[in-house]
């Protein structure tokens, strides 16, 4: 019997691109996408809700028969700096809402991005190991700390099959950036297939974990999948894909615009970039349900610049129509 889904924040970076594909092996009803506003292409099988309301939340799951829910709603880094406090509130009250929803009606899996903004000082930079010592420097990473715990104890003392990955940055060509610091390895994209120059954000040699949205999806999915005594991380799971810093994945378009033109001007989100890994070991993923990445740099690139070129086409907009993106 194919589970009944329900999604959070189905309208994000991520969840713009998780519900489809969640849609296309579940099936259409099967998978209900939420967010505080409608979106295109959701028609079927969406509802309006905020995840900071639990009974709404109840309501929902009870009106569909959920028994999976992905969360996925939440307020990122580089935009949680901003309202820190706020930013606690929110993604701390929603996990919470999903984990006693799930407690009191029954859920039978739940799935919770948790992302390297965990990671602090303490942690190595390089190979950064799923044990290291958690003690994030944003709001966004403390809460995301906190939310792997809360997980964790909802699974020992309710049972609850809650599931989570440490996101490295998303790449992908299907949504917009979210707010997250490391948003720049997708607009960079944006501004070379449109011939404009870019002014990059963190500094040239900052190198960070980064992933492809098509292996971020199927690792989703994977995790979802395995079978419950598979799990051994109740917390959360690293997940690498490939590292890169922005000077390198600059070099790497240039070979395909050799005009492209990447200048460097560091704010404050390089201060919180520098304390995150270099790179990741996700070596109990593939232990414990055999992930591997499928895209190194070559093909990300590539992909991502003939995407967007389709893109581009399809909305027949030129550089001079189309100034931003993210």
């Amino acid at each position: 019997m194919k589970p009944i889904i329900l999604v959070t924040g189905a309208n994000g970076q991520l969840g713009s691109v998780l519900t489809p594909a969640l849609r296309a092996r579940y099936g259409t009803d099967n998978v209900i996408a939420s967010d505080l506003l409608p979106r295109p292409g959701y028609e079927s099988r969406f509802e309006i809700l905020d995840a900071t309301d639990e009974s709404r939340m109840t309501e929902v799951v009870r009106q569909y028969g959920v028994s999976q829910i992905y969360h996925l709603a939440a307020i990122l880094s580089a935009s949680g700096e901003k309202a820190p406090l706020r930013t606690w509130d929110i993604n701390m009250t929603a996990l919470l809402n999903v984990l006693e929803v799930s407690r009191k009606e029954g859920i039978e899996k739940v799935f919770y991005p948790s992302s390297i903004a965990v990671f602090g000082e303490s942690a190595p930079l390089e190979n950064t190991p799923n044990n290291a010592f958690l003690d994030p420097l944003t709001a966004y990473g403390i809460s995301k700390a906190a939310g792997e715990n809360w997980a964790k104890y909802y699974f020992a003392k309710f049972g609850i099959d809650v599931r989570s990955v440490r996101y490295p940055g998303v790449i992908g060509y299907q949504s917009d950036p979210g707010g997250g610091t490391t948003d720049y390895a997708v607009e960079i994209f944006h501004s070379a297939v449109r011939n404009e120059p870019y002014t990059c954000f963190l500094e040239p040699g900052e190198t960070l974990p980064m992933i492809f949205m098509d292996d971020a999806i199927r690792a989703t999915i994977e995790l979802m999948e395995a079978p419950k005594e598979n799990i051994k991380e109740r917390s959360s799971y690293n997940l690498a894909g490939l590292s890169f810093s922005p000077a390198e994945v600059a070099a790497a378009i240039q070979k395909h615009y050799p005009d492209f033109n990447v200048s460097y001007s560091p704010d404050s989100r390089q201060a919180i970039a520098a304390k995150w890994p270099d790179s990741i070991n996700d070596s109990p993923a593939q232990d414990d349900w055999n992930w591997q990445p499928q895209f190194k740099m070559e093909e990300l690139v590539e992909t991502m610049l003939t995407k967007l070129q389709e893109k581009y086409a399809a909305k027949k907009l030129t550089p001079s129509q189309h100034s931003s993106v993210a």
